[in-house]
């Protein structure tokens, strides 16, 4: 019949669900980021405040449109603040939140592991190509 769970069943259970929890807060982390220009605009605005024409300038070729819905989710999100003077014509700057700046240690880690393993990346997928076109070309 059914024998009762033992620890390490219970152990092996608990690893399990403490793994499923960190890879969901670490996918939910890297969605915030997934849209195309996301990082771009936290990198900009990490150097500081900045006005949207500038933001324009600075993330070339970026549309106007799609730099709107860009600042307006990561708005939603927390990480961006949008503040509209009271001038005429009305100055609208945006910067980094408290939140949206914890981002940058995350951020320049993931681009030092960029900088130290792109080209092992690039290899890896030459290598992998390569057998592919031979297995292809044998199979032909």
């Amino acid at each position: 019949g059914m024998t009762a769970p033992t620890v390490a069943d219970h152990a092996r259970i608990r690893r399990v669900s403490e793994r499923n929890r960190s890879a969901r807060l670490i996918r939910e982390s890297i969605s915030l980021l997934s849209s195309k220009w996301a990082v771009d605009v936290l990198l900009a605005l990490g150097d500081g405040t900045r006005r949207y024409h500038e933001l324009l300038e600075d993330l070339s070729p970026i549309s106007e449109k799609v730099l709107t819905q860009t600042l307006r989710s990561m708005e939603r999100d927390g990480l961006v603040v949008r503040r509209v003077h009271a001038e005429v014509p009305p100055r609208v700057e945006y910067a980094l939140s408290a939140l949206g700046a914890t981002m940058a240690p995350p951020l320049k880690a993931l681009g030092s592991w960029s900088v130290t393993h792109g080209t092992r990346v690039s290899e890896a997928r030459d290598r992998f190509d390569a057998r592919l076109a031979a297995r292809t070309s044998r199979a032909a």
